[in-house]
């Protein structure tokens, strides 16, 4: 029943069986010991010697992985070992995130290669932390791995998080409780009640004691998220970034517009392109977690994996697409390119106006605008790249109406503008305060005046009591803003609790507990232009997939 269900739910071709076996709790030693458990599904009859795909997740592997993951790949052409990560579910050792995901994944690929039932071919697969994963030992890959598919994850994974300039709070922090609670008794059955206490704990001041809040006691994930940014060496460990170019292996990466590592993953991407590799990109209009979403990527990985991962495994060439697939949003329909970012489309200057309008044209002589920020009242996130239920694309109008959020609209479109690429902001700023941040949002307005957030990015100043272009990168794109429809720009000075407020005070996140409010300037003149840069189609054919 089980299988059928998820056949028609994932848009899964026929299976080739029904009829599996799954032996539980295989012990996977370590170096240093510590053993880890697996579990191994395959096909009643004829399965030793298939394709092995294989899944390392801190998450368990019974319920959902097993069902989404194991029982449709060991239906058609694989057998599957779900791997849980040191410290969880059984497996020994003490879980310290990221940290030990390279020298366990290597020992285990070692192991795999080593086991009777192993055939001659493997292929990695898996999504966010299950990803990261097969980033860890890419450039170490044994001659028997012959693809790779990650789904919504990068290779440097938390560290997007923790740049110093811009502190991205809710997603490693919450990530940090839930992989803290996850096994305690009824977890599944608490989790209402664990989200109030995580809405408690991001409020909580000094941040550094909201992990006990959230827990009930200390975290050094999340102690080391607060305190420690990007560039610490306390992070040199986990960062697999610079391995990316030594990757030979195929690779097939699957991401969102909204997701909460698809700079990453594009770069990731990028760096295999510009290595002479053949990668595939598949970007479509998904969140990280949103429970629709999590359906329609599972279902994608499962097809990439049959498709494009289970070719490669048995040395055959996998059907022909092109390298880069995207959704390109507002046309609501897949096309094919070429590479990321794709030709033909050329950065184009949309300037803030006096008067809340927004052009192509150079800005004349206006006043500047101004608001408001008071961190005891932040500006608050709503839907975009977050991992919450109101993630993704959203209604804007009860944000846009705040006094905090400043806005810019074209005139209504007499022609489609299609925007595919890496986005920018450049916003002329000042604050009463030199701490203070800049937060840029572009949205598609309908005829109807809904407006509905495309696409954003944050950056922190340290000297904002002095007049400057702040320059802010936000999130990648595909948007077609169709004729009829405006473009927006917001600007405001926070997304709270998706970015940590800025307290006004130059303190510490971890240990701030001072929050004082800053008067906000932003300029738009012909000596202060302040724009959003939009790579805007210039021509040539793109093909519909």
């Amino acid at each position: 029943m089980i299988s059928r269900v998820l056949e028609r739910l994932l848009r899964l071709p026929a299976p080739a069986t029904r009829r599996l076996t799954v032996r539980r709790d295989l012990r996977v030693p370590m170096p240093d010991g510590a053993e880890l458990l697996a579990d191994h599904w395959a096909p009643r009859t004829g399965g030793d010697g298939l394709p092995t795909a294989l899944v390392r997740s801190p998450y368990g592997r019974t319920g959902a992985f097993g069902a989404l993951f194991a029982r449709p790949l060991a239906e058609r052409g694989f057998q599957v070992l779900i791997q849980s990560t040191r410290g969880g579910f059984g497996s020994g050792g003490v879980f310290d995130p990221l940290r030990q995901e390279r020298a366990d994944g290597l020992a285990t690929l070692d192991w795999v290669v080593r086991q009777p039932w192993f055939g001659d071919s493997m292929v990695l697969l898996g999504a966010s932390y299950l990803g990261y994963v097969q980033w860890a030992v890419a450039d170490r890959l044994p001659p028997q791995v012959k693809a790779m598919v990650p789904h919504v994850t990068e290779s440097g994974l938390t560290l997007e998080f923790l740049r110093e300039d811009g502190l991205s709070l809710e997603t490693p922090f919450g990530w940090g409780v839930q992989v803290a609670v996850q096994e305690r008794r009824f977890a599944l059955l608490r989790r209402r009640g664990q989200a109030k206490k995580l809405e408690r704990a991001l409020n909580t001041l000094p941040l550094a004691q909201a992990d006990v809040v959230a827990i009930g006691h200390r975290s050094d994930y999340i102690q080391d998220v607060l305190t420690h940014p990007e560039t610490d060496a306390r992070w040199a460990a986990v960062d697999h970034r610079a391995r990316v170019a030594d990757v030979t292996v195929p690779v097939s990466a699957i991401g969102g517009w909204y997701d909460i590592f698809l700079p990453g993953q594009l770069r990731d991407f990028r760096t295999l392109q510009d290595a002479g590799r053949r990668p595939r990109l598949t970007v479509g209009p998904w969140t990280h977690a949103a429970r629709p979403d999590l359906l329609a990527g599972a279902g994608l990985t499962l097809r990439e994996t049959l498709g494009f991962g289970l070719a490669h495994a048995r040395g055959e060439e996998p059907p022909e697409r092109a390298p880069v697939r995207l959704f390109v949003m507002g046309e609501e329909a897949w096309r094919d390119f070429a590479s990321w970012p794709p030709e033909g489309y050329a950065p184009q200057r949309f300037h803030l106006h006096g008067g809340g309008t927004l052009s192509v044209g150079e800005p004349a002589e206006s006043e500047p605008d101004r608001y408001r920020y008071d961190p005891a009242d932040p500006t608050p996130a709503a839907g975009g790249v977050r991992m919450a239920p109101d993630a993704g694309r959203v209604d804007n109008t009860a944000l846009e109406a705040r006094a905090d959020v400043l806005t810019y609209t074209t005139a209504v479109l007499d022609e489609d503008v299609e925007v595919i690429g890496d986005v920018s902001a450049e916003i002329w700023f000042r604050s009463s305060l030199p701490f203070a941040d800049v937060f840029v949002r572009l949205c598609d307005v309908d005829p109807g005046g809904r407006s509905v957030n495309v696409c954003d990015g944050l950056t922190s100043l340290w000297n904002a009591d002095e007049l400057a272009a702040v320059g802010v990168r936000m999130w990648p794109t595909a948007h077609r803003f169709r004729r009829g429809h405006r473009l927006r720009v917001q600007v405001s000075s926070g997304a709270f609790p998706r970015y940590a407020r800025n307290p006004g005070t130059g303190e510490p996140h971890a240990t701030a507990t001072t929050l004082r409010a800053a008067d906000q300037e932003v300029r738009h003149d012909p000596a202060h232009p302040s724009a959003i840069v939009l790579p805007v189609r210039t021509g040539g054919a793109t093909t519909r997939a």
